[in-house]
């Protein structure tokens, strides 16, 4: 192989390297949001269960309104 064959090789697997990293910094990122997002998803499923508990029940739900 030449030198600057080998130079080629070495530029190429130094961007990959680099590209590498930088994808993995992104997949890392994503994964804290999807974690934050997902505990924020609980938190709010458990505020309307315990409001949704808290109200009262509407007896009136079946009712007709007055104007039929």
């Amino acid at each position: 192989m030449t030198e600057q064959r080998f130079v080629d090789l070495e530029t190429k697997l130094a961007h990959q390297e680099h590209l590498l990293l930088e994808l993995n910094d992104i997949i890392t990122k994503q994964q804290e949001n999807i974690m934050r997002l997902e505990k924020l998803c609980d938190s709010i499923i458990e505020r309307v269960r315990s409001l949704s508990e808290a109200a009262p029940a509407d007896t009136n739900a079946d009712e007709k309104p007055p104007h039929y």
